[in-house]
Formats: C-alpha cells, structure tokens, sequence
C-alpha cells in the first residue's frame, strides 16, 4: 500500500516534458517534478520517493528527504508563524505546520522545537505537534534489559533528559549517569537499562554488561600497543579525558582497566597504565 508521509518504490508509468508520472495504486498517478527525475529515469524504472501533499494539496512525489517522515520525532526550526499556527523548516518545497491546538506553548520564529510528525487522518495532510505525551507510551513497553535502541533526546527535567524511544515510548536518562554533553534535540544509540512498574523506560548511553567491558578492555590493549606499551591515563583521571581518548564513561574504564589487571595484562600506578 502506498502511503503518504513515507518513502514508497514506485514505478514510472509514463513521461511528459514536466517530469514523471508513477503508479501511486490506490492513491493513482503520482507525479515526480522534473527538477527531481535523475538521468536516464524512464518508463517501468522504479525509483524510491517521499510522498506528500503539495501547497495546492495534491499528492507529489520528490527524492528530496524530510529531516522526519510521518511517525517520527525531529527538532525543527520555526520559519513562519501566521494565523493558521507555525510552518516549520524540514527540508522540503513545502514548510511543516504546526496548528495552534498542536502546540505545548505557543511557537515563536526563529525558534527550534521538538516535534512528533503525523498525517491527519481527515485532511491527509502531514502536520506535527510539540504536544508530546499525546503519542508517547500509548504501547506496553515491549523491550529486554540491555536491548540496543534509537534514542531522540525531547526534554530536560530536574533528574536528566527525557527521550523518546523508537519513536514510541519515553525514557530517561540521568544526570548521575551522562559521561558526555547531551542536548534537546539529540539523535543516538541508547540501551534499555530497565523497565519501571509504571511502564516508563530507563537508558543507558552504554550496552550493561560484560560484553561492553570486553570490546572496551581489547581497546585499551590496542591503543597501549600503539603507544609503546604506556599511557598517561589511569582511573584517577578526568572523566572527560577517559570520555575524549577511549569514549566510554569513567565508571565503564575504571571497570575495563581493574578487569586486565586482576588478568595480570597490565599495571595501574600513578603515571598511568602499562602492558606487562
């Protein structure tokens, strides 16, 4: 089924000096605008594009690619605001509105927000709204400790930052367990630390366990060997150096570093680290 709001693999069903027409099923003849059509593109090629309504709201195709499709979180820059609510910058022809009743606060220009990207289902037009819990954990929380997922960080609270969890559900992260600068807006890896009672999600920007410590522990090795066999790093260190040479957390390199030694691979005093 083809949808709007998404990247769809379409074929090219005829041509005209304008562009492309391509098979849209259900949604009909979609049209690629000749500015987007890439050489030697020509009839029953198939060619992947996004789909969205144009400013006359007629379904167009374009290879051009949105900072977020439909279902997802993106932190976007306020280009206009007029009485029908605030038109954001996401990479395309046409701005992305954001109507008054979908705002948390009212939107300013020039400003960035964090916005959650949905087709309306009456007009078929893609809107957001920075009205976020409206679209988070509306799912039981289906994950395992230690599962791998795609963080967005979309708040700041008193505790740490709130994220949203593969788009779904929220999480959050601690102040107490950040060893890099985070900020609102943020997209990266994180891991399921542990499932509350309440169904909330608590993330770890490091994989728990052994296996983290044994990639990191093999990277101390490597690097030891190609400085001679010593560095001048050890866990008495500054968390930002341990962060800025082996990027991982203090905590994560104070544990690396005690396994290789209790393994008698190297040595820990007060000028460092070195191979035995």
């Amino acid at each position: 089924m083809r949808m709007i709001g998404k990247y769809n693999t379409l074929k090219v069903i005829k041509t005209v000096d304008f562009g492309v027409y391509l098979d849209g099923g259900e949604l009909g003849e979609i049209l690629l605008p000749i500015r987007y059509v890439p050489p030697g593109l020509k009839v029953d090629d198939d060619i992947e594009v996004f789909i969205y309504l144009d400013s006359e709201d007629r379904i167009i195709a374009t290879t051009e690619e949105p900072h977020a499709i439909v279902g997802e979180f993106a932190y976007l820059k306020v280009v206009s605001v007029n009485k029908t609510g605030a038109f954001l910058d996401w990479g395309l022809m046409k701005d992305l509105l954001v109507p008054y009743r979908e705002q948390a606060e009212r939107m300013k220009e020039g400003e960035r927000y964090v916005v959650y990207v949905y087709l309306d289902d009456e007009s078929r037009r893609i809107v957001a709204t920075s009205k976020l819990n409206s679209v988070l954990d509306n799912l039981m929380p289906e994950y395992e400790e230690g599962e791998e997922v795609d963080i967005m960080v979309i708040g700041k609270t008193d505790l740490g930052y709130k994220v949203a969890v593969n788009n779904t559900h929220s999480g959050m992260l601690y102040h107490n367990e950040l060893f890099k600068p985070i900020k609102i807006g943020d997209s990266c890896k994180g891991y399921i630390k542990k499932v509350r009672e309440d169904d909330k999600l608590d993330i770890s920007l490091e994989k728990p366990g052994y296996e983290k410590i044994d990639g990191l522990a093999a990277d101390i090795i490597e690097k030891l060997k190609a400085k001679d066999g010593h560095m001048d790093i050890s866990d008495k260190s500054p968390a930002e150096l341990i962060y800025k040479v082996f990027g991982t957390s203090k905590k994560n390199f104070k544990k690396a570093i005690g396994a290789l030694y209790k393994q008698r691979l190297i040595k820990i005093d007060n000028n460092g680290i070195s191979l035995l």
